[in-house]
Parts: C-alpha cells; structure tokens; sequence
C-alpha cells in the first residue's frame, strides 16, 4: 500500500509518499518535502498551488491512499480558518483522484512515532530519520508528513486494523 501523507498548511505543507518496505513491519520513504509558498503570495494562490502539488504527486507516485493530519485545536479563529482551507485544498485534490482519506490526530501520531503524544517536532523528525534510515533529517513539516504516513501504515498492520476512511467516520 502507497500512502500519501500530508501535514497541511497554507505556506509549508509537508507531504510524503511511504510504502511497506517488504522487510516485516519496516517502510521506505520514496519522497517527501514541502510545499512552500511565499510570504507575498495571496492565500488563494496559496491553495491552488497546494491543490497542484498534490495533484501532481498523485500522477506521479499512484498512491493508494491519503493521509492527513486531522484538525488540532488553535487559540485564534483566524489560524483555524487558514488551516481548514490549506487541509481542505489537499483534501479536496486526493479526493478528485478518487483516493480513501484517513484522518489521525497529532497526539496519535507522535504516540506512534516517537511513543509519547506530547513529544517535541524535533523528536519526530530525528526518530523519523531512524525508522526510515533517512541520510539526513527532514525539516519539520515533511517529518510530521513522514510521521503521519508511517503512523498510517502501522494501524493499518497493527493488530486492531478498523482504520476506517474519513468519509466513513
């Protein structure tokens, strides 16, 4: 199973592709990045060219899935909005290509990773480093997209598997 996995944001969205490594429960990274957006870049702009990327890294890697951070909770209503919209436009490009979303929480996903919910971004990407055998440690936001995919392929092998998409739920 190939996975995308994208950790949205409206000027630095992560994205992944991970994929079972075929050696027991191990995976293997085949891309991940940022998709950055400029400063003076209107957010309108922003989503189209988060919806592009996404597109194209559908086109090119044919994952099977997508996998998203699901919605955290923020202090100003202004950072939820931007959020809702840069997650929306990732969502809205892996659903025209037909593919199954899957929402994990952030806490989920560090429990997964590095064992503990509250566990630091710097402790995500060194640990994603080692599970992936990575020459050199992501930035932030591609390490929280790697972390999202991997946490992704683990439920999904793990013993309980009643993962379900997002539409779903």
């Amino acid at each position: 199973m190939r996975v995308l996995a994208i950790d949205p944001s409206l000027r630095a969205t992560g994205y992944a592709i991970v994929e079972p490594s075929g050696r027991g429960d191990g995976a293997r990274a085949l891309a991940y990045g940022t998709i950055a957006n400029a400063p003076k870049l209107l957010p309108s702009g922003c989503l189209v060219a988060i919806r592009r990327r996404v597109l194209e890294l559908i086109e090119e890697h044919a994952p099977e899935c997508c996998a998203v951070e699901g919605v955290i909770f923020v202090q100003s209503y202004r950072t939820a909005i931007t959020l809702g919209a840069a997650r929306g436009a990732s969502l809205i490009a892996a659903a025209e290509r037909g593919l199954a979303i899957y929402e994990y929480a952030p806490r989920l996903v560090k429990q997964s990773i590095v064992g503990r919910g509250g566990a630091q971004k710097d402790q995500v990407a060194f640990m994603v480093r080692a599970l992936l055998g990575l020459t050199e440690t992501p930035t932030a936001d591609a390490a929280d997209a790697l972390a999202i995919g991997l946490t992704h392929l683990r439920q999904i092998r793990g013993p309980f598997r009643a993962v379900k998409p997002l539409e779903q739920i």
